[in-house]
């Protein structure tokens, strides 16, 4: 028998992330054989009956489904809102597998998303000790000072959190503005706006570029494209623990 955490058991699914499992057993939402799940419990998945919501949950069979989007402005980075706000998947009617972004762009923000079933390379990709570098675009309004480049690229505390070291150059400037080129290895939440806030920039665009070597390759704002079987290969050789 080989056990494995429920929680993960969620992501092989291809149903919810892990955190998101986690809160939906801590609900109660969660039944083992026709028991109430607990945090932390090992299942077989050969053996054990697992209920999400009333609905059985196996272990998905066949190919992943691994997604490039170019984001546009003004979508959230979700599945769904209960506002009725537009999210990355209105741009993805036409896959018939339910995908799940990987990490996240803001609403304001836009460029390279990467969209999945596969829990376990997503898991991989959003875990800090697997992170591949992501590469921005960023437009500041005014001239960056060069103490202001010391700070963007020194260590910095967001939300109380030490970053970790990221690396900026400058792209080009003029009097509407001055463009970065921002590399992390890490995603906090709205990690560079609020970089740039702390040291007086205000940002104008934000658009990731590139993940890795996972590029967009022309593809139109609001369009998506399937990943290579080269590019999938390469998200899991450059993720391993």
């Amino acid at each position: 028998m080989a056990f494995i955490r429920l929680q993960k058991f969620f992501t092989d699914c291809g149903v919810l992330s892990r955190r998101a499992a986690e809160s939906e057993i801590e609900a109660g939402n969660v039944t083992v054989n026709g028991h109430v799940a607990q945090i932390g419990m090992k299942i077989d998945p050969a053996r054990d009956i697992v209920v999400y919501r009333g609905k059985r949950l196996e272990k998905k069979s066949g190919a992943f489904t691994y997604i490039v989007l170019n984001k546009p402005r003004g979508y959230l980075t979700s599945v769904s809102d209960p506002d009725g706000r537009r999210c990355v998947t209105d741009l993805l009617e036409d896959v018939s597998t339910r995908v799940y972004p990987v990490g996240r762009l803001d609403k304001n923000s836009e460029g390279i998303l990467l969209l999945t079933d596969d829990g376990e390379l997503a898991n991989r990709l959003m875990h800090p000790r697997h992170t591949i570098g992501k590469y921005y675009r960023v437009k500041v309004g005014g001239r960056v000072t060069p103490e202001q480049h010391r700070a963007l690229t020194s260590p910095m505390v967001i939300d109380g959190y030490t970053i970790r070291p990221v690396q900026v150059t400058i792209a080009s400037e003029d009097e509407e503005g001055t463009v970065l080129k921002m590399t992390l290895f890490e995603g906090r939440n709205r990690q560079i706006r609020k970089m740039c806030e702390q040291v007086g920039l205000t940002v104008r665009r934000l658009s990731r570029v590139a993940i890795g070597k996972i590029k967009l390759n022309g593809l139109p704002v609001g369009h998506y494209r399937h990943l290579t079987d080269e590019e999938v290969a390469y998200l899991y050789q450059n993720t391993k623990s």
